[in-house]
C-alpha cells in the first residue's frame, strides 16, 4: 500500500525544496514500486508561486489523512496565516510523522509541534529559531534530526538527505541507496553530519588549488607533504605555497589538519570506531595529535564528541 505524503506550500516557498519530491518520485520507479503518493497542498489551492517566480499547482487543504505531512521552507521567514497553522497542527496530529525543510521548522514551532523536541534548520537562522521558541532544542549544525516522529532538516539540498532518510526508514537502506545512486547523489549524508564543509570554508579560487585540496581529502591517510600537494596542483613547490596561502589564508599543513579533523569528527559521529582507529584512518600519526587538533578546532577532545554522539543517538 502506497504511503501518502502531503507537502504544504505557501507563496514564496523555496523551489529547491521540491527536490524532496524527486526522491519519492525516483523511489516509485524502483522495483516493487510505486511506494508513495504525493499531494501538493496550499491554503486555497491552485498555482502557488515560489520565491523564484515559478508556480506549482496545488490542492486546497482538506480533511487531514496523510502518512507524512511535510512543510517547505523559504528564503526569508514568512508569517503563516491562522488557517495554515491550524491545518498544519491538525494534519500533524492525524499523520504518522511530520517533517520540515529549512525554515519550515518555524512553522512547526508556530503550530506548537516542537516544544521539548530536538530540531534543526538552516544554520543561518538556527539561533533565531531558538530565540523565538525557547522551548525547542535547536541543534544548528545538523543535516537532519528525527525526534519523537517529527523530522526536520537544514536548508537547501538537505531536503534530499531528509527524504532519503524517510525512504530508508520506510523501506530499508537498499532502496534509499538505489534512489541516491539514480539521483547521482554521491552519498546520503547522515543526520549527525555537519552542515559545514571544510572545503567550502577554505574556498579556493583556482582550479589548481581546488584540485590539490580534493586530492588531499581523498588521500588523508598519506603524509601529504607540500611537494605532493604541489604535484597534484601541477605547480612548483614555491608557486603552490604562495598561491595556496593567497587563496585560502592558510598554510597547506593547516588546511590538511582541518580536513583531517572534519573527517575524524564525521567518523566518530557516524560510527562506533575506536579513537585510535579514527586517528589512523584520517592520517594523524597518533591519537594525541588528533586530540590536540580537536581542541584547536572545536575546543573539546574527540572523546567528548563521541560521548555527545552517543547521547544524541
Amino acid at each position: 500500500m502506497k504511503k501518502t505524503i502531503g507537502l504544504l506550500l505557501f507563496p514564496g516557498f523555496q523551489i529547491v525544496d521540491l527536490a524532496a519530491v524527486t526522491v519519492f518520485e525516483v523511489a516509485n520507479a524502483m522495483p516493487g514500486g510505486p511506494y508513495y503518493e504525493m499531494h501538493m497542498l496550499s491554503e486555497h489551492g491552485g498555482p502557488v508561486a515560489s520565491s523564484s517566480g515559478v508556480a506549482v499547482m496545488t490542492q486546497p487543504f482538506s480533511a487531514p489523512g496523510f502518512d507524512t505531512i511535510m512543510v517547505a521552507g523559504s528564503m526569508e521567514l514568512i508569517q503563516a496565516s491562522a488557517p495554515f497553522v491550524d491545518f498544519l497542527r491538525d494534519a500533524s496530529r492525524a499523520s504518522r510523522r511530520t517533517a520540515s525543510i529549512c525554515t519550515g521548522a518555524f512553522l512547526l514551532a508556530e503550530a506548537g509541534l516542537l516544544e521539548g523536541r530536538r530540531v534543526t534548520t538552516h544554520w543561518a537562522l538556527a539561533r533565531e529559531l531558538q530565540r523565538r521558541y525557547p522551548k525547542t532544542r535547536v541543534e544548528e549544525d545538523r543535516i537532519f534530526i528525527e525526534h519523537d516522529h517529527v523530522w526536520s532538516s537544514a536548508g537547501m539540498t538537505a531536503c534530499i538527505d531528509l527524504s532519503l532518510a524517510l525512504v530508508e526508514a520506510d523501506y530499508g537502506v537498499e532502496l534509499a541507496r538505489e534512489v541516491a545512486r539514480k539521483m547521482v547523489v554521491y552519498h546520503r549524508r547522515t543526520g549527525g553530519q555537519s552542515q559545514f564543509s571544510a572545503l567550502l570554508e577554505l574556498e579556493p579560487k583556482s582550479d589548481r588549488i581546488q584540485t590539490a585540496l580534493t586530492y588531499a581529502k581523498r588521500n588523508l591517510r598519506k603524509a601529504l607533504s607540500v611537494d605532493e600537494l604541489a604535484d597534484a596542483a601541477s605547480l612548483s613547490r614555491r608557486q603552490f605555497s604562495r598561491a595556496f596561502r593567497l587563496e585560502t589564508g592558510q598554510s597547506p599543513a593547516k588546511a590538511v589538519e582541518t580536513l583531517r579533523v572534519e573527517a575524524a569528527r564525521n567518523m566518530i559521529e557516524e560510527g562506533n570506531h575506536a579513537i585510535d582507529v579514527v586517528a589512523r584512518e584520517v592520517g594523524f600519526d597518533d591519537p594525541e595529535r588528533m586530540r590536540r587538533a580537536f581542541l584547536r578546532a572545536y575546543g573539546v577532545p574527540p572523546q567528548a564528541v563521541k560521548r555527545a554522539a552517543r547521547a544524541a543517538a
